[in-house]
């Protein structure tokens, strides 16, 4: 039987803020914040916490007033939350971030994170390996009090971190905690894992393999879109799904020639594979216009 193409305009994400000054979260470095004494710290991040709470409802009724049912949140979305002075103060907000994220999922709009690159479950170091562990603690946190699942609906998905390590990587997967766990997806990268690497690795330790077609195409060194790898990855990455009509892909393209790793404005070049793609990031500079150019260009007029 021919698969049923499932790529629809409201399933094409919006990754973090957008191009225009509608959504934007704020931030505070370590090094401003410890300058002041613990009081003002707390003051600050409670204020800060209680801005980011109105932006992120801000970003969720963006997101719903165009028609956008894919959301990554920012890994900034609560800094130092995962200490234990950030974590009380973040509790202070449960009913307001409980409220939140029961419009997200009242309104059908899926929330996703990126953790950044400081989440490395495969280093060497165990107190690499800890210190990861307590960064997605505090994602899995913030997903629990915006009554997120522990799903991969809900992915949390990081990269595999340090290169030729499948086995502490996965070693360290069976040990996480169900709220990390439940949620984590793994994504191919251009460096440290190929395609076939992160896939085997997601095989092994049973979570999902979120697809990024430009990563591919950078480690692979290819010139096209359409090379029968990517829809070979695309597939074989859609049977780690528990549900694969959660499946989710990532699409960026380079901003001077195919395999350049810097992101361009906006897309012009999509596999052909991701038309059957339920979900897909768009990871484009230009955010909800690189969105709205491919609703118009990719999908309505089917090129």
């Amino acid at each position: 039987m021919e698969a049923k193409r499932q790529c629809v305009k409201s399933n094409l994400g919006l990754v973090c803020i957008t191009h225009s000054e509608q959504v934007r979260y704020k931030t505070v470095t370590r090094k401003r914040l410890l300058s002041f004494d613990a009081a003002t710290q707390r003051e600050m991040l409670r204020a800060l916490y209680q801005e980011n709470i109105n932006r992120l409802n801000q970003g969720i009724e963006f997101c719903r007033a165009g028609g956008i049912n894919l959301y990554r949140m920012t890994s900034g979305l609560f800094p130092f939350s995962d200490e234990a002075f950030g974590a009380e103060i973040l509790d202070e907000f449960a009913d307001q971030l409980a409220a939140v994220g029961s419009k997200a999922n009242e309104i059908g709009l899926r929330l996703v994170l990126h953790p950044d690159q400081f989440v490395v479950l495969s280093s060497d170091s165990e107190a690499v390996i800890a210190n990861s562990v307590k960064i997605l603690r505090m994602h899995a946190r913030t997903m629990d009090l915006l009554r997120q699942p522990r799903s991969e609906w809900a992915a949390m998905n990081i990269h595999g971190g340090k290169s030729d390590r499948a086995d502490r990587l996965v070693e360290t997967i069976e040990k996480l905690p169900d709220e990390i766990r439940l949620r984590l997806a793994l994504e191919n990268d251009e460096h440290a894992y190929s395609s076939a690497e992160i896939l085997e690795v997601c095989r092994r330790a049973s979570v999902p393999m979120v697809f990024d077609a430009h990563h591919h195409v950078c480690r692979e060194k290819l010139d096209d879109y359409n090379h029968p790898s990517v829809a070979e990855a695309f597939w074989a990455a859609r049977e780690t799904w528990k549900n694969p009509e959660w499946q989710m892909v990532h699409i960026s393209n380079g901003r001077e020639r195919t395999q350049d790793r810097a992101h361009s404005d906006l897309i012009f070049t999509m596999p052909e594979v991701f038309r059957f793609a339920p979900w897909i990031e768009v990871e484009a500079k230009h955010k909800e216009l690189a969105i709205a150019k491919l609703q118009t260009e990719w999908l309505d007029s089917g090129i």
